[in-house]
């Protein structure tokens, strides 16, 4: 029988054979057809098939050497078959990362972060660094880091400032140089208010069937036990984290005395060497860049601590671009899904105990402190203030120094 005749035998019985062979059973049927054919079986038959003739070669070397025998269920030899893209280069999943980070976005209650780059754009440029990947596998990858292609270019927050594209290089450049130089980052922002009580909270949990646990009918706050303002600090390079219960106002003298309370306990402990201090922080609430309080309470510390301390504000309208929101605060209201915060231990307990596959930790502890509201700061005592406000916006980035 002439070599196309045969090519074609060949292909015929595999194309019936093959849905019902997995991959070690078809690397045996070739073999043995090529065995069969003699002298250029194994050229043919990789041919006809599309197995690689090395493959073939190496399965008939098994046979000659009674090494073809696998244990039950088992379809390769121990560690044979190409290595996964992530094993052949540890360093992809960074890289891939670093092009992303700067333009991700999320919703502060979901872990699921989005980006609003594409596959394809991210396949080039991670090829212009040398790696031998093609945008499905890019996709693949961002699927296991958590992120889905993002649809639309904006999200709808308010307005939209022209320099907000600018302002986030500018803090993206700020943290990656204050890590380079071993000096702490920190996220800040104070997490919605929650009502403490027997009151009902979204999301299940498993528990005996027909046993669900029973809340209040409405929602009326509890005079006695009120509300809580949940206060967190996100430590962008250790992805350590700190919270601080407050049972008062949501003021600025409550966050920077958050703000204190992790340096005390966290931060001066993790770096014990640090002069600078950057803060990456909402431009509205306690924390906001038009606040005087903020800078007034700021100042004090920077005193006590001797730290530089800088201050780099989002842009109006994007708070769900602040780390802690997708790095923590997401991560707290999925441990806490289902379960009543019937008291101030329970809240803190269940901050405290939130963690996650990526080795987030966080500390937690309540603020009895009284914050009244309606301090004014008067322009004699922001004048005191040792303020450095940056050439571009100055409202959002400057840094407080020690007087």
């Amino acid at each position: 029988m002439k070599n196309n005749d045969l090519i074609e035998t060949i292909k015929m019985k595999y194309k019936i054979l093959v849905p019902v062979l997995d991959e070690r059973t078809r690397r045996l049927w070739a073999m043995t057809e090529a065995k069969t054919i003699g002298y250029g079986g194994q050229t043919i038959v990789s041919i006809a098939t599309g197995i690689s003739r090395t493959t073939i070669s190496t399965e008939l070397k098994r046979l000659q050497n009674k090494d073809f025998c696998r244990p039950q269920g088992q379809i390769r030899a121990p560690g044979a078959g190409r290595k996964k893209l992530t094993e052949q280069e540890p360093d992809l999943l960074t890289e891939l990362e670093s092009l992303v980070e700067p333009t991700t976005l999320g919703d502060p209650e979901s872990p699921l972060r989005w980006t609003c780059k594409s596959t394809r754009k991210l396949a080039h440029a991670l090829q212009a660094k040398g790696y031998k990947i093609g945008r499905q596998k890019v996709a693949h990858l961002l699927s296991d880091l958590g992120y889905s292609l993002q649809g639309n270019r904006k999200t709808k927050e308010g307005g939209t400032n022209p320099d907000r594209d600018a302002q986030f290089k500018i803090i993206y450049e700020k943290v990656n140089e204050f890590q380079m130089r071993s000096q702490p980052v920190i996220s800040v922002d104070t997490k919605k208010k929650e009502s403490v009580g027997e009151y009902k909270n979204n999301g299940k949990e498993w528990r005996p069937k027909g046993e669900p646990e029973l809340v209040k009918v409405y929602d009326f706050v509890d005079k006695k036990l009120g509300k809580v303002s949940p206060y967190g600090i996100y430590d962008q390079t250790a992805n350590v984290g700190w919270v601080s219960v407050g049972v008062d106002h949501d003021t600025a003298e409550f966050a920077v005395e958050s703000i204190r309370r992790w340096w005390n306990k966290m931060g001066s402990i993790r770096y014990p060497n640090a002069t600078e201090l950057l803060i990456t922080a909402d431009g509205g609430g306690s924390n906001g860049s038009r606040v005087r309080l903020w800078k007034i309470a700021l100042q004090k510390f920077a005193d006590e601590t001797g730290l530089h301390i800088t201050v780099s504000h989002f842009p109006p309208g994007t708070s769900k671009w602040n780390k802690i929101e997708h790095r923590m605060f997401s991560h707290i209201s999925m441990n806490w899904r289902s379960k009543p915060l019937t008291s101030h231990e329970v809240i803190v307990n269940l901050i405290a105990n939130t963690t996650t596959k990526k080795g987030l930790k966080i500390q937690a502890e309540l603020d009895l402190n009284l914050y009244p509201k309606g301090i004014k700061i008067s322009d004699e005592e922001l004048s005191k203030i040792n303020i450095k406000r940056d050439d571009f916006h100055g409202e959002w980035n400057y840094t407080m120094r020690p007087r």
